[in-house]
C-alpha cells in the first residue's frame, strides 16, 4: 500500500505543476484578450470625439501614442 501512494505521489507533483502551467497560461491569454478589447474600446472612442470635434486630431493623436504601461508601474 505503501509503494502504491508513494508512486502515485511521484505523478501527482507533476499533474498539479502542469495543471498550474495550464492556469497559468489560460489567464494570460485571457488577459491579453481582454486588454486588446479595452485598447481597441479606447481607439474608437477617440476617433468618435475627434468626429464629432469635441477634440483636437493632435489631442486624439497624443492619446494614442501615450505609453500605458509606464502610469501603472508608478501606481504600483
Amino acid at each position: 500500500m505503501e509503494v502504491l501512494l508513494e508512486a502515485v505521489s511521484d505523478k501527482l507533483i507533476f499533474v498539479v505543476i502542469g495543471f498550474c502551467f495550464v492556469v497559468g497560461m489560460v489567464m494570460k491569454a485571457i488577459t491579453t484578450i481582454v486588454t486588446g478589447q479595452a485598447r481597441e474600446k479606447s481607439r474608437r472612442e477617440i476617433a468618435a470625439y475627434i468626429a464629432e470635434g469635441t477634440m483636437d486630431p493632435a489631442q486624439g493623436e497624443r492619446l494614442l501614442k501615450a505609453d500605458v504601461s509606464a502610469g501603472r508601474n508608478a501606481c504600483g
